[in-house]
């Protein structure tokens, strides 16, 4: 079989969080904006209403968003959900042809530059919420199946067209892989024709892609435009060495102990010359420990719900500051407070950290 030839690498969606605060005189009129959106729905037109808000030109949707922005404004190069109230208040989707026609940080601050002209700054650092990264190959011959990957992922899919494999799919939520011919793909879904521009062929093609979202980025540091471009190679290490695998099948009846396929030492070596830090591990202590204090966070907010509404009732109250709250659960729990049996329960715990139960 021919070598497979590495034709282009990069992120093909990036969606991310930003925090903003007005910086004087908001130039948008959320009014004005829900009146628009409100009449574009009761038109019933298939086109969305164009508008022109700051230095950008978009067309407004006649509805909201599933994750409960009440606008969402688009254009070629971007997609941005977003509300007057709503915390954070813009989330951004960037476009696969922009992100292949820039680089994503250029995209990120044309984003904030935009913002900026209608009247807002950035608060706090943004949050990359998921990112989509591939590796698009010429591939003369297809010699692999299902049975050839070694995924940790539990759930996988094969989808087919007149009896021949051309999607591979291994995983749901946090990361998913999917190998699929791309070419096959522009021509029934997508209609990316621009790729056989960046290839420079309109055949044989087929994409290796991970879609990787928030808790796997941040195992990673990668919560920023910045973190992504320092420490991406170290994230593709691991999903390419650790996390997936492509074999090829040999005579062993241990599919494990099959040789990797040519086309995953070539991704390989990809991968390891791009930006790293040298984490080659993301299921280590560390991040276990991480997770473990995301979880307890999370347990903690939802009973400080419970404790503020148990006040509420108490007091005939409507509602309670999460602040007081933290102080009514602050004021409980000192009730409980034993600094010896304090102190001898928390060295446990180290004792139990340091002996890997995590």
């Amino acid at each position: 079989m021919p070598n497979p030839s590495l034709l282009i690498n990069g992120l093909d969606t990036v969606q991310c969080a930003y925090f903003m605060a007005k910086t004087g005189d908001c130039l948008i009129d959320f009014q004005e904006l829900a009146v628009l959106r409100e009449e574009a729905r009761q038109s019933k037109k298939r086109d969305s209403a164009a508008i022109q808000l700051g230095r950008g030109e978009f067309l407004l949707a006649p509805h909201g968003t599933k994750s409960g922005y009440p606008f969402l404004i688009t254009n070629g190069d971007l997609k941005i959900e977003f509300g007057e109230f709503n915390k954070p208040n813009f989330f951004v989707t960037f476009s696969s042809q922009a992100l292949w026609r820039e680089s994503a940080p250029l995209l990120h601050q044309r984003f904030l530059s935009w913002a900026e002209s209608v009247g807002y700054t950035q608060a706090k650092p943004e949050s990359l919420s998921r990112i989509d990264y591939c590796f698009d190959y010429h591939l003369p011959e297809m010699d692999f199946d299902e049975d050839c990957f070694k995924s940790r992922s539990t759930k996988d899919a094969q989808y087919r067209e007149n009896g021949k494999a051309q999607t591979f799919s291994f995983g749901r939520g946090d990361i998913v892989l999917r190998v699929y011919d791309k070419v096959a793909e522009i021509e029934q879904q997508s209609e990316k024709s621009w790729f056989y521009v960046l290839w420079g062929r309109d055949s044989e093609v087929w994409r290796i892609e991970w879609q990787v979202r928030r808790p796997v980025l941040e195992r990673f540091d990668i919560k920023t435009f910045k973190d992504f471009t320092e420490n991406y190679g170290d994230l593709l290490r691991y999903l390419a060495e650790d996390h997936d695998t492509l074999r090829q099948r040999s005579g062993d009846s241990n599919s494990s102990r099959w040789p990797l396929h040519p086309l995953w030492v070539d991704l390989q070596e990809r991968i390891r010359e791009l930006p790293h830090m040298g984490i080659l591990k993301v299921y280590g202590e560390q991040a276990a420990l991480k997770d473990r204090e995301n979880r307890i966070a999370q347990s903690v907010y939802g009973y400080l719900k419970r404790l503020a509404a148990i006040k509420c009732v108490q007091r005939g109250k409507e509602s309670m500051s999460a602040e007081d709250a933290l102080r009514e659960l602050f004021n409980g729990v000192k009730r409980h407070h034993d600094p010896l049996t304090w102190k001898f329960d928390v060295e446990k715990r180290i004792t139990e950290i340091r002996l890997g139960q995590w």
